[in-house]
């Protein structure tokens, strides 16, 4: 990026980007520096102790996630926003996370897919700036690239990073997403919040997989959110009956979290479920052929993990719920499925579905 040769009161500046980033509908905003030595060294622990499994790409790029001014030359300040998912009460979650029958979908990937959507009003948040200064230089992020978002966004002022390394705000919440401008422009920094998480062990005791190892270090290779998303062959055997009906992405640690409570509903309507994923029947969607998965998936996160993954998730799931003869039924429809991944995970969950009728007596 060029250096910005404007000149411009940046106090005034940021109070205009402050009202034109909540007339774009974000939650938050701040602006930090580019200097994240403590989130370096965080990062460089995580992957020695190899916490980021097969995600290769967290180590690659070398210092270029780390220290913003190397990934984009120039760079003076990050805007870091946050815009709230949440699409229904937590109540509502949990009922369907309690229910065995039905698949839990992550509550950030049950609307539309983010990406594009944080993505254009970030570059619209940038072209207001240019229009009000001239051209200056600026690059737009929505985990897109080798960016230290949660970081970022803690110097910013948006929240601190919690005990399941994810960033906690004392007024919403965990429910949102992140994104950045990384920009030549010098801005004045906000002011960091300080950590509120005290003593609180919530999210480290409800994690199903005992993923979180310790406070605000995620063992990504137990975490039923890289399982169900970013693995790609067999899900271990012993993580398997821990997964319960999460059939992408996993939020316990959410619902636990005390901070959530003031937790307020999304204001939009391209994160609100679609295809009545919120509270789908297993049986339903293990029906869903490649066609279908493809159709009711479009503009969705989901779609990225492809059918495969999907039904390996939807039959561990299958496994875990509790006897059910058309359960039974729809498993024993796909037992020559063509993936021998998928038909692996079918005969596990056929197994579990058996054992649990005899240890109920429904023989």
């Amino acid at each position: 990026m060029r250096p910005t040769q404007n000149h411009f009161d940046t106090t005034q500046l940021l109070d205009q980007i402050h009202r034109w980033g909540e007339e774009l509908g974000f939650s938050q905003l701040g602006v930090s520096g580019v200097s994240l030595d403590a989130a370096e060294a965080a990062l460089n622990r995580w992957l020695a102790q190899g916490y980021h499994g097969e995600m290769g790409y967290m180590a690659h790029h070398g210092t270029k996630r780390s220290r913003p001014a190397e990934l984009e030359p120039g760079t003076l300040s990050v805007i870091s926003v946050r815009m709230a998912y949440l699409p229904e009460s937590m109540a509502q979650a949990i009922t369907t996370l309690e229910d065995g029958r039905r698949g839990y979908v992550s509550r950030y990937a049950l609307g539309r897919d983010y990406h594009k959507m944080m993505r254009k009003r970030l570059q619209q948040l940038a072209h207001r700036i240019t229009d009000e200064i001239g051209e200056f230089g600026y690059r737009v992020f929505v985990d897109s690239a080798p960016v230290l978002e949660k970081p970022l966004a803690q110097q910013a002022g948006l929240g601190w990073v919690g005990k399941h390394s994810m960033v906690l705000c004392r007024e919403a919440g965990s429910w949102f997403f992140l994104g950045e401008i990384y920009t030549t422009l010098p801005l004045p920094a906000t002011t960091p919040v300080e950590a509120h998480c005290g003593r609180c062990s919530a999210c480290i005791d409800i994690c199903p997989t005992a993923a979180i190892v310790e406070p605000y270090v995620v063992d990504a290779r137990r975490c039923i959110s890289y399982l169900t998303i970013e693995h790609k062959g067999a899900i271990p055997l012993a993580l398997r009956p821990l997964i319960g009906n999460r059939i992408y992405g996993c939020d316990d640690c959410q619902l636990a979290c005390p901070w959530n409570r003031f937790a307020t509903l999304t204001a939009q309507a391209d994160f609100l479920p679609r295809h009545h994923l919120d509270h789908s029947s297993l049986v339903e969607l293990l029906a869903w052929d490649e066609a279908t998965f493809l159709h009711n998936t479009e503009g969705s996160a989901i779609r990225r993990i492809g059918h495969e993954a999907w039904q390996r998730n939807i039959a561990v799931a299958m496994g875990n719920a509790p006897y059910d003869s058309a359960i039974v039924e729809a498993l024993q429809r796909q037992q020559t499925h063509p993936s021998a991944l998928v038909a692996e995970h079918i005969e596990w969950a056929v197994g579990r579905q058996d054992a649990a009728r005899e240890a109920h007596g429904k023989g």
